[in-house]
């Protein structure tokens, strides 16, 4: 039995994993989850400062919406999107509230369906032609064919060519780089407000401002990926408003059900209005279970004032990373942040190290840490994950510099 298989539990004298190794062999099996804490199968207890990456926003197992999955699972949990359902729209409805109105929503499963969801509609918006679209290096959007022709990573895409046409990506940060990328043929600019998996990267106002601009000038829409970013994490609803702009259409999802696989494309009605019936679909986007779930998150998210909490928490959480020797930069806005170690610190190394002492972090590139904790996360989990890292860095920052 191979290692893989082992760490999954594959029953003794299976001679392979059951499952594709998409992933490496995990360390630990988690079984239960409360609040910011989980627990493994052997009974240690962990704190979690990813959040199943910016995903658990109101924590583990939260009560509300258990109860809410249970009831709906009692009452209608699947009938297609050729009917409607109570909890759908009730969601939709509380989304488009939020994004300021005057829009349509379409359901989705996941991120990337989202992302999907978007570029068709760029390609129907834009007509015969005029179908490009435009993202930026570093950025992060599925791994759908789509999907993942529109990250900007290209070492992503080896072995899966040829990708599909029509993307083309700009150095971010960069207005001059992004006109300089525009062409009849371009449909749409699709960006993160925190550039995610890119390493924590956020975006300045001035050049949403700039794209925005841009985008009004040359009829392009302006998509904003706000899948890691959006409901709160950023001190702000969506990350776009950080940057006093209004995008045309906006993808969500991770977040949104809390941990129930639900995502969304949000687009300003006259860009929606594009769609006719057939042009796109799901089985289970926005299903009753899942939207209940959804509907239960959300009305949390409201009533705890969300992007408050996370403005004031990741502000702590800001200062004491900053105070820390081993970190030379923190970036990143609300509850979205990484933390850039001194040269020699392996962040890799200091995530396993950190797991093993009962603090779940994530290395989102060789030399940084991320940080997405529940947006409940209170000031003494804060102080207990700063000592940990304090405490672990130490020892990584002796060895760096001996």
């Amino acid at each position: 039995m191979s290692n893989h298989s082992e760490a999954m539990h594959a029953p003794v004298g299976l001679d392979h994993c059951p499952f594709m190794p998409t992933y490496g062999a995990p360390s630990v099996r988690m079984v239960r989850g409360e609040g910011c804490r989980l627990w493994d199968e052997d009974g240690n207890e962990y704190l979690d400062f990813l959040a199943g990456i910016a995903v658990v926003g109101v924590g583990h197992a939260n009560p509300e919406i258990a109860d809410a999955i249970a009831e709906q699972a009692r009452t209608l949990v699947h009938v297609s999107n050729l009917y409607g359902s109570v909890p759908g729209t009730e969601v939709a409805i509380t989304l488009d509230r939020l994004l300021g109105g005057g829009g349509q929503i379409f359901f989705t499963n996941s991120g990337a369906e989202a992302i999907e969801c978007a570029i068709k509609l760029a390609r129907k918006w834009g007509g015969h032609g005029r179908y490009g679209v435009v993202s930026a290096y570093g950025s992060f959007h599925g791994r759908t064919l789509g999907a993942l022709h529109a990250t900007g990573q290209p070492a992503k895409w080896e072995g899966f060519q040829p990708l599909p046409e029509g993307f083309r990506h700009v150095a971010w940060n960069d207005l001059d780089a992004l006109e300089a990328a525009i062409d009849p043929t371009v449909a749409a600019v699709l960006l993160e407000p925190i550039q995610g998996e890119g390493g924590v990267y956020p975006a300045t106002a001035e050049y949403f401002e700039g794209v925005r601009r841009l985008c009004d000038e040359r009829g392009l829409l302006m998509i904003v990926d706000e899948i890691q970013t959006g409901l709160g994490r950023t001190g702000e609803w969506f990350g776009f408003e950080h940057f006093g702009v209004e995008p045309d259409v906006v993808t969500m999802a991770k977040a949104l059900g809390n941990g129930m696989p639900i995502g969304a494309c949000w687009a300003k009605k006259d860009v929606a209005a594009v769609f006719q019936p057939g042009d796109h679909g799901t089985t289970y986007g926005g299903q009753p279970l899942a939207a209940s779930a959804a509907r239960a998150t959300l009305a949390i998210l409201e009533r705890i004032n969300a992007p408050q909490l996370a403005e004031h928490a990741g502000a702590q959480l800001r200062h004491s990373l900053e105070m820390i020797d081993g970190v030379v930069e923190v970036r990143g806005l609300g509850l979205l942040l990484a933390a850039q170690l001194a040269e020699g610190i392996d962040a890799k190394a200091v995530a396993g190290d950190l797991l093993s002492k009962g603090l779940i972090v994530n290395a989102v590139s060789p030399t940084a840490l991320r940080f997405a904790p529940p947006l409940i996360v209170s000031e003494s989990e804060i102080a207990q994950a700063v000592e940990l890292l304090s405490s672990v860095l130490a020892t990584h920052l002796t060895k760096a510099q001996s």
